[in-house]
């Protein structure tokens, strides 16, 4: 699966999302990021391994605890592909708008002339 799929399709869920924002202030154990959710081990288990998968986390064992750490990377390249289209958006929208204005430009002289 491309790599890509694999960041949106983690980052579509609320609570993977909710997971990432703890994962930003500071590394966390599983049991630290399960706490604030009110569904089962294996519930979490499984968003953690989306995210995983995804690259967005990186879990390591640390004696009996799984301490999971933010990653950056997968991240950025989201965000460069959301800003490729982003740019596309804002060059669709700057000639939409300069039709726009002369439209009104045009409704604008239409009108002085019917007055005079």
């Amino acid at each position: 699966m491309d790599p890509l799929n694999n960041i949106f399709f983690a980052l579509s869920d609320p609570t993977r999302r909710a997971i990432l924002i703890r994962l930003s202030k500071s590394e966390a154990t599983v049991g630290e990021l399960a706490e604030p959710f009110d569904m089962s081990a294996p519930a979490i288990t499984k968003h953690l391994k989306i995210l995983e998968r995804a690259g967005l986390i990186l879990k390591e064992k640390d004696g009996q605890l799984r301490r999971c750490t933010l990653q950056q990377a997968p991240l950025k390249s989201a965000v460069e592909w959301l800003e490729h289209y982003s740019q596309f958006w804002e060059e669709s929208f700057d000639q939409l708008d300069g039709v726009l204005n002369k439209i009104v430009a045009g409704k604008a002289t239409n009108k002085s002339e019917k007055e005079d």
